[in-house]
């Protein structure tokens, strides 16, 4: 199989349980929930996303033949041989493409995967670290993992919905919003629901917080 990848780097990632933790992202094309073009946002299942995935023109993206050439082009961006290289597997939707061959090659190149899906898509096996960060309206077929990440507020989707669910972690993260009152307005509801709620916790993206990709 053949990989369509937006761009790849290298940075901290921002959010939710590995917040600060070095990765290597790649981010994958396409989405089942928003086509990515403005014109089209409107009438999408997800309003509210905040990334281009669109084509493979982004820094490092491009098409890649195989698991064996992506994995290859992924571990150049790994700065340290003496640390296990942790890669994030992210999109879009990256269960639209990501497959067993894919987590099985990047294995065995060393890496530590993780990977941010909206739980549309069941997951090959043996990916070590799972992110689902459902969305309302959209079938939630990958109902376990390691990490929930609820975006807040989803009128149509309340946290007691999925609290129930097995995963290990649970987080809020304030939707963002161009506006900065309603911004400031969304923070302020996920802190109080974390606070009155200790089974979440918070998450923030403190990328955009530090100004770094």
């Amino acid at each position: 199989m053949s990989y369509s990848v937006k761009e790849v780097f290298y940075s901290l990632q921002g959010e939710g349980f590995h917040s600060g933790r070095p990765a290597i992202f790649c981010r994958l094309t396409q989405c089942n929930l928003w086509t990515g073009r403005e014109q089209d946002r409107a009438k999408a299942i997800c309003q509210f996303c905040d990334t281009d995935f669109i084509g493979t023109d982004g820094q490092n993206g491009g098409k890649f033949a195989d698991a064996a050439a992506l994995s290859k082009h992924l571990l150049n961006f790994w700065p340290d041989k003496n640390v296990v290289p942790f890669v994030v597997l992210t999109g879009g939707e990256p269960l639209l493409q990501v497959d067993q061959a894919l987590i099985d090659t990047l294995h065995e190149f060393g890496f530590e995967i993780a990977i941010e899906t909206n739980g549309t898509k069941q997951a090959p096996q043996q990916i070590d670290w799972i992110c689902v960060s459902p969305k309302a309206n959209a079938p939630l077929l990958l109902d376990h993992g390691n990490e929930l990440k609820l975006v807040y507020p989803q009128a149509e989707l309340l946290p007691e919905k999925v609290a129930d669910l097995p995963f290990e972690h649970f987080y809020l993260q304030p939707m963002d919003d161009a506006d900065p009152q309603i911004q400031t307005a969304n923070i302020r509801a996920a802190v109080e629901y974390c606070l009155a709620h200790p089974q979440w916790q918070l998450s923030l993206q403190t990328h955009k917080l530090l100004g770094i990709d």
